[in-house]
C-alpha cells in the first residue's frame, strides 16, 4: 500500500492514507488523551485498560500526552511509576496495540514534557530554563538539548512541549522559572539551538524529538504577571519582541507549536486566525502541526465566552488553525457531528489529519514504532548526562555580590561551616515544575554538595571531579545544619536551634529562596531537628510555578526575620537563594557578605553550588533578568522604551541588579571597541571587535555583550537593545578578540508598515560585561 511504501513522498503518503480514512478515524488522529490514563502498572506487570483498547479500535487515537509523566497531578509515584525499561515497554506495548488493533494500523505520537529534562522516573532533571539561559552558552545548552531528546527516544516520547520561549515582562508570574529571560534576541539564540538540538539532521534517527514551540503568544506579557490574564499588546511590539524568538524557531525548522492560554486585544490565542495563518503559516512558511494547550479549547466556551458551547469552540478552533488538541475532549466530542451537521467543511478537517500524519511519518513512526528497552536503561540518567547537568548548573549561577572578596571560601581554613535554610537540605525545591518524583540518593542538595567537598578534601582528594559517595556523616563535625524555617508560614520554632547552629561556626551559608515542588508525599521537616516528617496533613511550601503568581518578589514566610537573627551574631554570611523567579530585599543585599542566585539548579546544584562556593569553579552566570529594588517598579525590563516615563517619588527606575550583570572572582577589561568602517550602506554590513583580558588572578569566564542603540529613529525605541554576545574563556593575563558582525538583522526594527526597516542615521554600538556596563562606538548608516 502507498501509505506504507517508505520509497514514497511524504506528501504521497499522507493522501493515501486519508483517502483511506473514515470522519471518525480523522477526528481520532486529532484527539491526545491522557497517557498515563491508558495502562495500570501492578509491581512491574503492565496491562492496558480497556477504555484504551475501545476508543483504538472505535476510531484511533492520534496522539498521547504523557504516557510517561510522573508528579502529583498524574497520581504517578516512584512506588507505582515506571523505570526507563518499564516505560519504554509500556509506550511498545501502547504502540503494538495501535498498529495491530486498528483498521489502518497507524501508530501513536507520544507527546512529553522536556522543559528542563524529560518529566519521567528516572530521568536527568537539569536546571530549569531561567538558569540555562544564564549560562549564556548556547552550545552547552544545544548539547543539553541533545541529552534530553536521546532519553525521551529511547522510551518511546517523539515530540516535547518544549522549549518556553515566552519574553517574561513580570516576573511576579509563577511560570517565570520556565522562561529564559526578558530579552527576545537571547530567547531567540537559545530557542534556534533547541530546535537544533532537539531535532538534530533528522526526525527519524531514533534519538530526536519533535519540538514544540510555546506558549504562542505574549505569554508571559499577561496582566499583573497573572498567569493566562489578558494581553495588551500592539502588532509591532508583538512582531518585534515576543513573535521574535518564535521567528528564528521556525526559520531553523520547529516541527510544532502550541498557542498560549491568554487573549491579545480580545482574541484568544487559540482562535487567533491572524497569528496561527496569516503569520505563522503564510508570512513564515511553517508547515508543521498546531496543538492546543491542554483545555485551551474549553476556555473558549468557559472563560474567555467567546463561543456559545463546545461544539461551536471546536469549530472555532480547527477552523482557526488548530490541528489537534491536547486532551482531546472537545474534538473527540464534537468534531463527528460537527461535519455530520455541515458545521465543518472536510476540507478543513482533512488539512488538520494530514498535518498530524505527516509529522508521523517524517519521524519515521509507520517504519519504527517500537523502541529498545534495553538501551533505554542504558542512556536514561546517564553520567554523561549527569555531568552536563552539574556543568549547567555551575555556569548558570550567578554571583550577585561579593563584599570584601567574601567568596571563594578557603577549604583549608574555612573552619566550621553552619549551613541553614529552608532550602539547604530539601531535594525537591531545587528542582523546579515540571519534575518527576526523585529518590534522595539521586538529588544533590547544598548540605550535602558542601559535605562532600569538605570530605573530599580531608580525604586528600583534591581533583575537581573527585566525589565522596554521600554517606550521611561525612564531615559531620565541620559542617552543621539546621532548617531554621520553612518557605512559608510564620512558625518560628526552628529559629532557637538555627541560632545555636550558626553561633558555633566561622561561617555561615543561609539557602533561602523558594519552591516549586508539588506535593510529592514527602511531608515536611521536623524545624527542630532537620529530620523528615511525614504526616496525614503534609505541608505544602510551593510558592511558584504554573498556577503559583505572586503580588511580591520578598521572600515568603519568616526567612528574612531568621537571615537577620543569623546576621547579628557577627559571622561571615553567605546566602544563596534558590528560586523560579527574582528575589526583592534590599536588606540581604545590603548585609550580607556574599550573594549567589542559583535560581533551581536541579538534581546535581548541590554540587555545583559548592565547587563554586569553594573556588573549583569561577561562576561565570549572568542575569536574563532584571531584579528591581522594589514590586513597585515593575515592569523594569531592560529593554523598555527611551519614553518609558519619570521616575517614582520613592525611588528611581534603575534595577537593584541589571540585564547582564554577574560577578566573577577575577576581573575582565574591555579595550574600546573598533569598527572595520564607521560608516555602511543601509544593505551593507560592518563588524566591531574589542579586546577582552583576564586582569585578575583566576581563570574566568565572561559573557561578552554587544547591544545598540538608534539614536534617532521615525517611532520610539528602546534605549539599548541585545544584538550579540558570545561567552569566552580566559586564563589570567590572557587577551582574546571578540568580534561581531553588524547588519540589517542587527539594526533593522518594525516600522509603521509592519514591515522590517532599516533607516539611515547614527547608531551607538555598546559592548561590555552587562547593560549598565559597556563601552561605545558610533556607526553611521547611509541611505541604501
Amino acid at each position: 500500500m502507498t501509505y506504507k511504501d517508505q520509497s514514497k513522498s511524504v506528501e504521497e503518503r499522507v493522501r493515501h492514507l486519508l483517502s483511506l480514512m473514515t470522519t471518525e478515524e480523522k477526528v481520532g488522529q486529532l484527539t491526545q488523551p491522557f497517557g498515563w490514563q491508558t495502562y495500570t502498572n501492578d509491581q512491574g506487570n503492565i496491562t492496558l485498560n480497556e477504555s484504551f483498547k475501545q476508543q483504538v479500535e472505535n476510531g484511533g487515537i492520534g496522539s498521547l500526552y504523557g504516557a510517561l509523566r510522573a508528579d502529583p497531578w498524574t497520581g504517578v509515584t516512584l512506588e507505582n511509576g515506571l523505570s526507563a525499561r518499564e516505560g519504554a515497554e509500556a509506550v511498545n506495548l501502547i504502540q503494538r496495540y495501535a498498529v495491530e488493533h486498528s483498521r489502518l494500523g497507524i501508530p501513536i505520537l507520544i507527546g512529553e514534557e522536556c522543559s528542563h529534562g524529560h518529566m519521567a522516573i528516572d530521568g536527568t532533571v537539569y536546571p530549569v530554563p531561567l538558569l540555562l539561559g544564564s549560562t549564556w552558552n548556547v552550545d552547552l545548552y544545544r548539547e543539553m538539548c541533545q541529552a534530553v531528546a536521546r532519553e525521551t527516544r529511547a522510551q518511546g516520547g517523539a515530540v516535547t512541549y518544549s522549549p518556553v520561549l515566552d519574553v517574561v515582562r513580570d516576573p511576579r508570574w509563577g511560570r517565570t522559572e520556565e522562561c529564559f529571560g526578558e530579552d527576545p534576541f537571547l530567547i531567540g539564540e537559545l530557542a534556534v539551538a533547541s530546535v537544533e538540538g532537539l531535532q538534530g539532521e533528522s526526525l527519524d534517527r531514533g534519538d530526536t524529538v519533535a519540538a514544540t514551540l510555546k506558549h504562542f503568544v505574549g505569554y508571559g506579557s499577561s496582566e499583573g504577571g497573572r498567569n493566562a490574564g489578558p494581553v495588551h499588546m500592539g502588532w509591532r511590539e508583538l512582531l518585534e519582541v515576543d513573535l521574535y524568538p518564535f521567528r528564528k524557531a521556525v526559520e531553523a525548522g520547529a516541527a510544532s507549536i502550541m498557542p498560549a492560554y491568554n487573549e491579545i486585544d480580545g482574541t484568544p490565542c487559540t482562535v487567533n486566525t491572524e497569528l496561527l495563518e496569516e503569520v505563522l503559516r503564510k508570512d513564515w512558511g511553517f508547515n508543521g502541526l498546531v496543538i492546543t494547550d491542554c483545555g485551551a479549547i474549553n476556555m473558549l466556551a468557559s472563560g474567555h465566552d467567546v463561543a456559545a458551547n463546545g461544539l461551536d469552540a471546536s469549530v472555532q478552533a480547527i477552523e482557526a488553525g488548530i490541528d489537534m488538541e491536547m486532551s482531546g475532549e472537545m474534538f473527540g466530542q464534537y468534531l463527528v457531528q460537527a461535519v455530520a451537521e455541515g458545521k465543518l467543511d472536510v476540507q478543513v478537517l482533512d488539512q488538520a489529519v494530514s498535518r498530524v500524519l505527516a509529522l508521523k511519518f517524517r519521524l519515521g513512526l509507520f517504519e519504527q514504532p517500537y523502541v529498545d528497552a534495553d538501551r533505554a536503561a542504558e542512556v536514561i540518567g546517564s553520567e554523561v548526562h549527569v555531568q552536563l547537568a552539574r556543568q549547567l548548573a555551575a555556569e548558570g549561577i550567578v554571583l550577585l555580590k561579593n563584599e570584601a572578596d567574601a567568596l571563594p571560601l578557603s577549604i583549608a581554613n574555612v573552619g566550621r561551616i553552619a549551613v541553614i535554610g529552608p532550602n539547604a537540605d530539601q531535594a525537591y525545591n531545587q528542582l523546579g515544575d515540571y519534575t518527576s518524583p526523585q529518590p534522595k540518593s539521586k538529588v544533590v542538595t547544598v548540605l550535602d554538595g558542601i559535605r562532600s567537598k569538605l570530605a573530599s578534601h580531608v580525604a586528600g582528594q583534591r581533583e575537581k571531579s573527585a566525589i565522596v559517595p554521600l554517606t550521611g556523616d561525612s564531615s559531620i563535625d565541620q559542617v552543621l545544619y539546621a532548617p531554621g524555617c520553612r518557605i512559608k508560614g510564620d512558625s518560628k520554632e526552628g529559629f532557637e536551634r538555627a541560632i545555636e547552629v550558626a553561633n558555633q561556626a566561622d561561617t555561615v551559608i543561609m539557602v533561602v529562596g523558594g519552591s516549586s515542588a508539588r506535593d510529592f508525599g514527602e511531608g515536611t521537616i521536623d524545624l527542630k531537628t532537620g529530620a523528615s516528617n511525614v504526616s496525614d496533613n503534609s505541608w505544602n511550601d510551593m510558592e511558584c510555578g504554573e498556577g503559583i503568581d505572586r503580588m511580591t518578589l520578598g521572600l515568603a514566610g519568616v526567612q528574612l526575620e531568621l537571615i537577620q537573627e543569623i546576621h547579628k551574631l557577627g559571622k561571615k554570611l553567605v546566602v544563596v537563594y534558590i528560586n523560579g523567579r527574582p528575589i526583592t530585599e534590599p536588606w540581604v543585599d545590603e548585609h550580607a557578605d556574599a550573594i549567589l542566585e542559583a535560581w533551581y539548579p536541579g538534581q546535581e546544584g548541590g554540587y555545583a553550588i559548592a565547587d563554586i562556593l569553594f573556588g573549583d569553579v569561577n561562576p561565570s552566570g549572568k542575569l536574563t533578568i532584571s531584579i528591581p529594588k522594589h514590586v513597585g517598579q515593575l515592569p523594569i525590563y531592560y529593554n523598555g522604551k527611551r519614553s518609558r516615563g519619570k521616575r517614582y517619588l520613592e525611588e528611581d527606575l534603575e534595577p537593584r541588579y541589571a540585564f547582564g550583570y554577574g560577578l566573577s572572582y577575577t576581573t575582565f577589561e574591555y579595550s574600546e571597541p573598533q569598527l572595520s568602517d564607521v560608516s555602511m550602506a543601509a544593505g551593507d554590513s560592518v563588524t566591531v571587535s574589542v579586546n577582552v583580558t583576564n586582569t585578575g588572578p583566576y581563570a574566568g569566564a565572561e559573557v561578552v555583550q554587544m547591544y545598540i542603540s538608534d539614536v534617532v529613529s521615525s517611532l520610539t525605541r528602546p534605549a539599548k537593545e541585545l544584538k550579540g554576545f558570545v561567552k569566552v574563556n580566559l586564563e589570567p593575563g590572557e587577551t582574546q578578540t571578540v568580534e561581531f558582525r553588524i547588519g540589517a538583522e542587527q539594526l533593522q526594527y518594525i516600522g509603521r508598515d509592519l514591515r522590517p526597516v532599516v533607516e539611515p542615521g547614527q547608531f551607538h554600538i555598546h559592548i561590555g560585561s552587562s547593560v549598565n556596563d559597556t563601552q561605545m562606538a558610533e556607526l553611521t548608516v547611509r541611505e541604501a
